[in-house]
Parts: C-alpha cells; structure tokens; sequence
C-alpha cells in the first residue's frame, strides 16, 4: 500500500516549483490561475524572490500548497495512493491532491488560514520550540506545569515533540525541559504559535471559510492531523480541519496508524525530505521516496 505525504511550513525554498512550470504548460495554467486567486505574483515570489519574502506567512503557504498540489496533478495516472496526509498546512494539499477539494477552493482556503494566522500573531506575540531527546508525557506534563500558555503543538516523531504558545510560557518550558534531561530545547523560526489556543481567533475566521465551501468523496481516506485517524466522511473531515488550528498535530500517530494499516511505501510530494525522515525513525525498513515527473 503506497501513502501519499504533504509536507508543511518550513519545506519553503527559493526556486520552488519553476521545474514544474517550465516543464508543462498544464502547470503554467495552474501558476497563472493562482496568481489570479491570490490577487498577488506569487510565482515571481517562490521562483525568484528572497527567502525573506518566501518566510512571511501568507506567502510561504500558498507557496507549500502550490509546489505540492501541483506536482500531485502532474503525476497524472502515476498516482494512486492508498491513503494520503499532510502535516498542518499540508493536509489541505492532501485533500486536493485526494480530490476532497478542488484546486480552487483549496488555495483560498490555505490563503484564508495564511492570513488569519499572520493577524492571529500580529495580535498577541507568541512563539514555538523543539524539544528533543524526551518522552511526549514528559514534555506535556511540564507545560501543563506553567501557568503561561504553552502546549504540545507537532508530535513530529518518537524524541521529537514542539511545543507552543505565548513567549513566556515557551522560554519557562524549555528552561525545564532542560533541566528534565532534554538532549535540545530550542526556539524555531516562526513567527507565531501555531497550534494552540493563541490561534482560536484564526481558527473561528478558517471554520467560516470552511462551513462555505464544498468537500466531495476523496478518492482514499486522509489521515488527520487532529486525530491521526483515516477519515473518508466530509463532514468529519470538516470539522478535524477547523479544529487543526488550536489543536496539536498527531504525526507520529498517523504514521504508526498508517504502518499498523499495512503502508509499504510512502512518497513525500512538495518541497523536501522532512516527512520521509520522520517517517525512517519509525521504520527504517519503509521505502521513501519523493515524487518525481
């Protein structure tokens, strides 16, 4: 059984996607209808802007999405997953790519999120950090410890969970983390707290978005970042998607469920190799690959 993975924020590169537009005038059509939708060049801005550009929000998500949904439709007949997810912005380009939402709507949506997140940050400065080197109980038990805002917010592999929330409660946490044993406890690059209660109004502004817009049958279930779960129903799929702003994202989860399922294969589609390396420390024996025209 073959899974299909969408990588997330942070796989953003300078160059994004100009392979494919030079390669196929079906993708060219594709840039074109997007700067459109957008109302902005971002094509200019993924194959010829600074990574300064490439790092604000609204740009990079639209960016991910774009590389990844696109080179999913260029596969053509060559793709037939079993089973499909992404991680956080990448479960849109899942549900795309799977044929739960159109090409279309899904932009506009991932730009909807892009700038109810960007304003959510604006609002009330927050952050996010890799801890490293513990158990997940561990790591939980000690933001539930501080009175500041902070969570679990990726559980990206076994050793590897980011947390999430306000500036302060992040830097108590990873002073404890550290005192705990922590091999790494560090600050990421972002410029807000995702996935966690910080986004509640990004997450209220998306669920509108979402409750307007049409999902049709997938052609395979999704598995879920709120829940790590296979979902097929769009109503189920609907609700765990506007729940998946102020929720953690379960990877490590979806990629033992999708193990315990029966993948033998997993092809990463969009920007590099973040997911097939997670996917490695859970089973080394699996065959990664990242897809290819």
């Amino acid at each position: 059984m073959i899974a299909y993975v969408f990588p997330g924020q942070g796989a953003q590169f300078v160059g994004m996607g100009l392979d494919l537009y030079e390669k196929s005038s079906k993708a060219k059509d594709l840039f074109h209808k997007a700067n459109h939708i957008l109302k902005f060049n971002i094509t200019e801005l993924m194959f010829s802007g600074s990574e300064e550009d490439l790092k604000q929000t609204k740009v990079t998500q639209p960016a991910i999405f774009l590389h990844s949904v696109i080179l999913a439709k260029m596969l053509g007949s060559d793709f037939k997953p079993d089973m499909v997810a992404g991680h956080s912005l990448g479960e849109f380009s899942a549900l795309v790519a799977n044929n739960t939402l159109s090409f279309e709507d899904g932009l506009k949506l991932v730009a909807k999120r892009a700038d109810a997140m960007q304003k959510a940050c604006e609002a009330e400065p927050s952050t996010m950090a890799a801890i490293l080197g513990m158990e997940d109980d561990q790591v939980v038990s000690i933001c539930n410890s501080i009175q500041d805002i902070v969570v679990p917010a990726n559980y990206n592999s076994p050793g590897q969970l980011v947390i999430s929330g306000s500036v302060s409660g992040v830097e108590k946490a990873i002073e404890k983390c550290k005192e705990a044993g922590a091999k790494r406890a560090l600050i990421l690059k972002v410029n807000g707290g995702f996935h966690s209660p910080l986004m509640e109004p990004a997450r209220i502004e998306l669920a509108a978005a979402i409750n307007n817009t049409p999902f049709q049958h997938g052609i395979c279930p999704v598995y879920q970042n709120v829940t790590g779960q296979p979902v097929a129903d769009q109503e189920i799929i609907k609700t765990n998607l506007i729940s998946q702003l102020t929720s953690p994202v379960r990877w490590t989860q979806i990629m033992k469920n999708m193990l315990a399922d029966g993948v033998t294969e997993v092809v990463e589609v969009g920007p590099g190799k973040v997911l097939q390396g997670l996917f490695k420390k859970v089973d080394r024996q699996l065959v990664t690959r990242s897809a290819t025209l």
